[in-house]
């Protein structure tokens, strides 16, 4: 008799754990230089794909290849993939990463404020997303990841423009997957809580341990645990997930 139930699991699987493709895939990672994103390049990287990160200065992980784009201007974004298609072929699998914080409380908040965050996290996000989804629905398949934020749901004072652009993410994701399904293409959002990274780095150390009270697992995401909950979005086992909202923040926002 089959069980209608899933199979338990009984191990945490690290990034080096999930099985990669049989074949290299043409991986695209926007923002790929530092922190999260270059974690995730670099499980990609571990995983034999072919990589390339957008970067606007440089400083791609070893064995990626290094594009230099600003997502805010559509020609850059073009002259990217038409390069990362000439190097890797059509991309495959996209994860959009890329984004900045111009923090301040709203009455503060100026119009450059707001519109330069929404320009890069959620136009940025748009402009790639539509010209990736032009190879994908050539190939008939592809994986198209979104990098959010735990503030997208929760909210955060002071950060009005960074959390609209990244809530937007999952509208973004969620009307993508409707109309791209059908092709075999997932669309995904991954969303960090806090992680180890050089923005995090500035707080001090009475901040950061006012935030681990807050987090039920007690610390911070390393950039590795983020960059397995996207390889594993991208893996064959995530196939039938679409539309998803994939939590990686120790249970900061659970119930979002």
């Amino acid at each position: 008799m089959v069980s209608a139930y899933p199979p338990v699991i009984t191990s945490v699987v690290g990034v080096s754990e999930i099985p990669a493709p049989s074949a290299p895939r043409s991986v695209l990672v926007a923002g790929g230089n530092r922190g999260i994103g270059r974690a995730i390049a670099e499980a990609f990287i571990a995983q034999g794909d072919k990589v390339a990160v957008t970067t606007r200065n440089g400083g791609a992980p070893e064995g990626a290849l290094d594009v230099r784009c600003d997502i805010t201007d559509p020609d850059a974004v073009e002259a990217a993939f038409k390069q990362v298609e000439e190097a890797h072929g059509p991309v495959e699998v996209l994860v959009a990463n890329a984004g900045i914080t111009k923090d301040t409380l709203l009455l503060r908040m100026s119009e450059d404020d707001w519109s330069s965050v929404i320009d890069t996290n959620l136009t940025g996000t748009f402009r790639l997303a539509k010209r990736a989804a032009k190879g994908m629905l050539r190939l008939r398949r592809g994986r198209i990841i979104l990098i959010s934020s735990v503030v997208g749901m929760l909210g955060s004072a002071g950060q009005v423009n960074y959390a609209a652009s990244k809530s937007g993410l999952v509208g973004l994701a969620r009307s993508l997957a409707r109309e791209l399904g059908s092709r075999s293409i997932t669309t995904n959002v991954v969303s960090p809580g806090f992680v180890e990274t050089d923005m995090t780095d500035v707080l001090t150390d009475d901040q950061k341990a006012l935030i681990k009270t807050q987090v039920p697992l007690g610390r911070y995401a390393s950039p590795a645990e983020v960059a397995s909950a996207v390889t594993w979005l991208a893996s064959d086992g995530a196939a039938y997930v679409t539309g998803a909202v994939i939590p990686v923040d120790g249970g900061l926002g659970m119930g979002h």
